[in-house]
C-alpha cells in the first residue's frame, strides 16, 4: 500500500514543498531515497523507536521512502513525523479519517515519541498557505511561530501519538490562532536601552539621530570607556518601527537560522547584532556546507554593530563590501545559489590607536611614530568609503556624569526620525529599492542634493583646507540632505553642509599624524 503526505525543504529564506511517499511491499530492508543527508537517513532509527514506544511496529518487509523532487537535497531531522505517519498508514496499522495529503507535516522525533522543535517554520507555513494546503502539523513549541500565517490550520502536537489520534479522528486539536497585527503592535516599542539614561554626549546623540534618519553607516572613534558601545546599543530604539512586512521578513531569517526563542512568534523590534571580532567571514556573511544566514542577514532591517573594528580579520571586513552596496548576499555553489537579504545599518567603533589615547584631552598617547596610521590602515579605503559618518567620541567629564540633568529620551528623538523618513519615502516613491538618503546612487545625489553657490564655495573651501578626500564629496551631500530633512527644509542650507562636513574625521589628511 502507498501512503503519501507533504513536508518541506528550506533553501535560503524560502521553502519548497517536498512530497513524502512510503510503500511497503514484499522483501527486506528500509530504503530512503531522494537525495537525503545523513540526518534524514538516520530517521529510520528514530521512527522505529517511536513506533515501538507506542506499541506499533516497523514492518519487517521492504519499506521504500521517497522524498521528491529527488534533485533537491533534503537536510535535517524534521522529516521523522511524516515518515512515521506514512509507515503506519502504508502498513495498515492505522486507518486515518483525515487525509495526510491535505497537510504539510514536519517534526523531529525523540526515542520516546516526543516531538522536538524544528527550524524554518515560518517560511514553510507561508509556502503551505500559498500552495493551498488545509493545515500544517508540527511540534507544539513551533506552533506560535507558524500561527503568524493566517488561513492555515496550525496543529501543534506534543507527541507522535497526538498526531496519530488527530488523523484517526479520535482527538480534537483546535488550530492555534494568533492575531498577528495585535501582537505586532503591542510589542513594537519594547526597547530596554534609552537615550534618556545617557548623560552628556549630545554631539554623539545628534550624529546617531542623523544616522537613523537617513539610514547612514557610522564609525565612532574614541578612547576606551567613552561610551561608544552604550550609544550604539541605543540606536535601534530611535529607528522607525518595523512595518509588518519587514517584521515577517526578519522573522523568516531568524526562523531559518534557528535563532527564535522557544514559543517565539514575530520579531517586532529592530534586530541588533554585535558579533565578536574573532568571527570568521563565513559566520559574518553567511554560507557553509549547508548555507545559513550570517550576522549581516540576522541584522536585516536593523543594526550590525562591529566593536573594535580594526581587530576584525581583514577578509571578514572585505566580504561585507558588496552586501553593503547591494543590500543582499548571494551564496553560490557549483549547482545552486541561495540569496539572503542584508539591508542593515553598520555601526562600528574603534580606538584611535593601539593604546587608545590618541587625541585624548587628558591622557597621553604612548604609541610610536607611524603606529597610529598603521592601526587605522587596517580598515581599507573601499570599506571606509561606505561609511557616511565619522564621529569622534570624547570621554564624559565628571561634572556631566553627575549633573543629573534630564536627558532627551529615545521616543522624542524617534518621532523626529520618523518625520524625516516620511519625507524620504515620498521623495523616493517612484524609485524601486531606494528608501533612504543613504541608498541614493551617485547620479541621484546630483539631482536630489542641489546646493547653492554659497554652499558650493563652502564645500570647496572645506575640502581644500581640511584635506578631505574626493570620496567624501557624495557622503557630505547625502548627510546634509538628511540634516535638512530633519529640519523640515526643502533645500540644503549652508548650516546643513557645515554640520555634515564635521562628520568626516577619517578623511582628513594627516588626521593621525
Amino acid at each position: 500500500m502507498l501512503a503519501k503526505t507533504y513536508g518541506s525543504a528550506v533553501q535560503g529564506v524560502n521553502a519548497t514543498i517536498i512530497t513524502i511517499e512510503v510503500a511497503v511491499a514484499q522483501g527486506l530492508h528500509f530504503n530512503l531515497v531522494g537525495l537525503p543527508d545523513s540526518a534524514v537517513k538516520e530517521s529510520e532509527q528514530r521512527v522505529e523507536a517511536s513506533l515501538k514506544f507506542f506499541d506499533y511496529r516497523m514492518p519487517r518487509q521492504k519499506v521504500v521512502v521517497n522524498l521528491a523532487p529527488a534533485d533537491i537535497r533534503k537536510e535535517g531531522s524534521s522529516y521523522d513525523l511524516p515518515i512515521a505517519l506514512c509507515v503506519l498508514q502504508s502498513s495498515e496499522q492505522v486507518t486515518f479519517e483525515r487525509s495526510l495529503e491535505e497537510y504539510v507535516i514536519m517534526g523531529e522525533l525523540s526515542l520516546d515519541g516526543r516531538l522536538r522543535p524544528i527550524k524554518g517554520v515560518l517560511p514553510i507555513a507561508i509556502e503551505a498557505r500559498r500552495r493551498g494546503f488545509k493545515g500544517f502539523v508540527l511540534p507544539a513549541e513551533n506552533a506560535p511561530e507558524a500561527a503568524i500565517v493566517n488561513q492555515l490550520d496550525v496543529i501543534g502536537v506534543e507527541t507522535m501519538m497526538d498526531a496519530v489520534e488527530f488523523f484517526e479522528g479520535k482527538k480534537v486539536i483546535e488550530p492555534l490562532v494568533s492575531d498577528t497585527r495585535e501582537l505586532f503592535l503591542t510589542s513594537q516599542n519594547t526597547y530596554d536601552a534609552d537615550f534618556a539614561h545617557v548623560q552628556g554626549q549630545e554631539n554623539i546623540k545628534r550624529a546617531m539621530e542623523i544616522a537613523a534618519a537617513g539610514g547612514h553607516n557610522v564609525v565612532m572613534i574614541g578612547p576606551p570607556g567613552a561610551g561608544k558601545t552604550m550609544l550604539a546599543k541605543r540606536l535601534p530604539g530611535i529607528l522607525p518601527p518595523l512595518t509588518l512586512h519587514e517584521a515577517l521578513e526578519t522573522t523568516k531569517i531568524h526562523s531559518v537560522a534557528g535563532k527564535l526563542s522557544r514559543r517565539a512568534t514575530l520579531v517586532s523590534t529592530r534586530p541588533f547584532r554585535a558579533p565578536h571580532h574573532t568571527i570568521s567571514d563565513t559566520a559574518l556573511v553567511g554560507g557553509g556546507s549547508f548555507p545559513q544566514p550570517g550576522e549581516i542577514s540576522l541584522a536585516h532591517n536593523g543594526v550590525l554593530f562591529l566593536d573594535e573594528l580594526p581587530e576584525f580579520k581583514r577578509n571578514a571586513l572585505e566580504v561585507m563590501r558588496q552586501p553593503l552596496e547591494e543590500r543582499r548576499v548571494t551564496i553560490s555553489r557549483a549547482r545552486w545559489a541561495v540569496e539572503f537579504p542584508a539591508n542593515f545599518m553598520l555601526i562600528a567603533s574603534m580606538n584611535p590607536c593601539p593604546c587608545g589615547y590618541y587625541n585624548h584631552p587628558e591622557k597621553e598617547c604612548v604609541c610610536g611614530p607611524g603606529v597610529v596610521q598603521r592601526y587605522l590602515n587596517k580598515i581599507s579605503g573601499p570599506l571606509l568609503d561606505r561609511i557616511d559618518l565619522h564621529v569622534e567620541v570624547t570621554p564624559v567629564s565628571f561634572d556631566q556624569m553627575t549633573a543629573n540633568r534630564p536627558a532627551e529620551g529615545s521616543q522624542s528623538i524617534r518621532e523626529r526620525v520618523i518625520q524625516a523618513r516620511e519625507i524620504q519615502t515620498k521623495r523616493f516613491e517612484n524609485h524601486t529599492g531606494i528608501y533612504s538618503n543613504a541608498m541614493m546612487p551617485s547620479q541621484m545625489v546630483k539631482e536630489v542634493c542641489v546646493i547653492s553657490e554659497a554652499g558650493r564655495s563652502l564645500l570647496k573651501t572645506a575640502m581644500e583646507r581640511l584635506g578631505l578626500s574626493a570620496r567624501a564629496y557624495d557622503r557630505i551631500l547625502k548627510v546634509s540632505r538628511t540634516i535638512a530633512d530633519l529640519a523640515g527644509q526643502e533645500s540644503i542650507g549652508i548650516e546643513h553642509l557645515a554640520e555634515a562636513i564635521q562628520y568626516r574625521s577619517l578623511d582628513r589628511e594627516n588626521w593621525a599624524g
